[in-house]
């Protein structure tokens, strides 16, 4: 068997009113539809993937992403051209994201650039570009590392 991509991330939001004002503006803009927007549930699909939130359950309803906790660390989605980093980066600054980090060349792979950000509840999320065959081309492995050094160890 050989998978054929990512089929869906789904995030619980904190924040889910909130949340669903930033996806509703960034799904979009990514070229995805989005195909449920219901008082619990939105859901975009594009590019072979689909991406989505829920509301949260009571108890957890108003807490925010940690990074480093155990669960999700981040999302990345691929853009198709260099350019489009830079794009992003752009319309992302208009709707007022926080931005980790802007465009820029990391090691992870020949070429990887990519803008790394936030969503309201803190969730990381990033788009990058990977020309060629990235980290497939033969003799290729991933290098760089994260700036608190968990990567590689």
């Amino acid at each position: 068997m050989q998978i054929n991509g990512v089929a869906h991330t789904f995030i619980t939001a904190g924040n889910f009113a909130a949340a669903r004002e930033f996806y509703g503006k960034l799904l979009p803009f990514l070229g995805m539809t989005i195909v449920a927007d219901t008082h619990n549930t939105f859901y975009g699909v594009g590019g072979r993937t689909g991406f989505g939130i829920h509301a949260p359950t009571p108890e957890v309803a108003g807490q925010r992403f940690r990074q480093g906790a155990v669960g999700l660390h981040h999302h990345c989605w691929r853009a198709r051209e260099r350019g489009d980093i830079d794009e992003v980066h752009a319309f992302l600054k208009s709707i007022g994201a926080t931005i980790v980090h802007p465009p820029r060349e990391d090691a992870f792979a020949p070429g990887y650039y990519s803008v790394l950000f936030e969503d309201p509840d803190g969730t990381r999320l990033e788009i990058n570009y990977v020309p060629g065959q990235g980290l497939l081309a033969p003799g290729q492995r991933i290098g760089g590392g994260y700036g608190d050094g968990t990567q590689n160890r």
